[in-house]
């Protein structure tokens, strides 16, 4: 007879820990800007719904290069440049905003979930430090980054309900790599910080917070008080569950980066969006993405995308035994005896 066992030696790291699942993959790759540039309330494709942006031609809003992704994350091969400027009034607010929604039908506002990104910005249109600024925040704001509110000091912040719990120096041209480690059942949120390419360490929480999402309102991007012209830089956009990835570039099923520009031709879409705009900068292709919103009426947060979890596979007891790895963070060899 044959039994399946987990081997002895993994048996005590298992038995703490459930290992990390990729559950969204928001990272921008050589396919994001087409994806982007087509996405509609019809045709909703890609990894984020977009239509949270001012009036202008969306290149004036959102670029994606390899120029702008972090270069000590090997599993991004571009990112973003996300502008905010005077004319990005969305359906007439009057704060100005450039943001993308994660499309997905993963439960990423369920159980314990980290949610990952790195962000920067330069010494070209800096961001103004007089104006409040809302970064990668929910709807509730039971987390966020802020910058420039009163007293920070130039500081950039972690908030959750309103409060600072963390803050860093915002210097031009560095990578802050953050995981919110939420948990949902427990009502409680932990903030998770490196730069550069340092392994993320936990530096606040976990938190006591009015936790709450519908999984369709977490804002990758800015909202900001101010008209000035911005450019802030996304990079390594991810969530999973289970066990934390620390690691820069690290997290399951992630894309491999590649060290050529991948050219894009111009996507022509339905005739409520325009044609995606290509040019090039430092000799790499930039793919710039052009769409326009619908109408208010039609801007309800909507999910489609499938979630990509690591599993298992079964094996027949006559073959070989298998390693089955998950996210990078342990292996499991199964025993036959």
């Amino acid at each position: 007879m044959y039994f399946n066992s987990i081997a002895l030696t993994t048996t005590a790291l298992l038995a703490g820990s459930s290992m990390a699942s990729l559950l969204w993959d928001g990272r921008f790759t050589s396919t994001s800007a087409a994806d982007i540039s087509k996405w509609s309330w019809e045709n909703q494709v890609g990894a984020y719904q977009y239509y949270i942006h001012g009036s202008g031609a969306a290149t004036d809003y959102i670029n994606i290069s390899p120029d702008y992704a972090n270069p000590a994350d090997s599993s991004s091969s571009e990112g973003a440049r996300i502008t905010v400027d005077g004319t990005s009034s969305w359906n007439g607010q009057t704060m100005m905003r450039t943001e993308l929604i994660p499309s997905t039908k993963a439960a990423i506002n369920k159980g314990k979930t980290y949610y990952h990104f790195s962000l920067k910005r330069s010494t070209e249109n800096a961001p103004d430090t007089t104006a409040e600024h809302q970064i990668a925040f929910f709807e509730s704001h039971f987390t966020e980054l802020k910058y420039g509110v009163d007293g920070s000091n130039g500081k950039l912040q972690w908030m959750t309900d309103g409060k600072s719990a963390f803050d860093m120096d915002f210097v031009a041209d560095q990578w802050h790599n953050v995981a919110y480690g939420i948990d949902f059942d427990a009502g409680t949120v932990e903030f998770f910080h490196s730069t550069g390419g340092d392994a993320l360490v936990s530096k606040a929480g976990p938190i006591k917070a009015s936790v709450s999402s519908n999984g369709a309102d977490w804002h990758v991007g800015v909202l900001k008080f101010s008209k000035t012209k911005e450019d802030w830089f996304f990079s390594g956009v991810y969530i999973e569950d289970g066990e934390l990835t620390t690691a820069v570039g690290g997290g399951a099923a992630a894309p491999a980066k590649s060290s050529a520009a991948v050219s894009k031709a111009p996507v022509t879409t339905s005739s409520s969006s325009s044609v995606a705009a290509v040019k090039t900068t430092s000799s790499k292709v930039v793919s710039s993405i052009a769409t326009t919103v619908k109408s208010s009426a039609s801007a309800v947060p909507t999910t489609l995308q499938t979630s990509v979890k690591v599993v298992p596979t079964s094996t027949a007891a006559a073959q070989p035994a298998p390693t089955a790895t998950y996210g990078g963070s342990c292996a499991v060899e199964y025993v036959y005896v």
